[in-house]
């Protein structure tokens, strides 16, 4: 069994080529858009007909559950509060 207390778990917002934003969690976040920009089978299936994606936005918590509970959050606001947080988070 792997050891989690180790890793870094990150929650992401990616914008897609349709102007659709996407939300998920990972645990390598260079590794994850790498998946989801050219690897079919790896990404996400809503992000392979919306390549390229972008990063725009993360967040870095110390295990899964707040990284997932943080998902579920970020999943349930209207896009325009994801878009304030978005930018909320460029301007810093």
């Amino acid at each position: 069994m792997k050891d989690e207390t180790k890793k870094h778990w990150y929650v992401y917002v990616l914008s897609c080529t349709d102007q659709t934003l996407y939300t998920g969690v990972t645990t390598d976040l260079e590794r994850r858009i790498d998946e989801h920009n050219n690897h079919a089978r790896l990404g996400a299936k809503y992000t392979r007909a919306r390549r390229p994606v972008n990063l725009v936005y993360y967040e870095e918590y110390e295990n899964r559950a707040d990284a997932c509970k943080q998902e579920y959050r970020i999943k349930s606001l209207s896009r325009k509060d994801k878009e304030r947080l978005i930018k909320q988070d460029n301007e810093i």
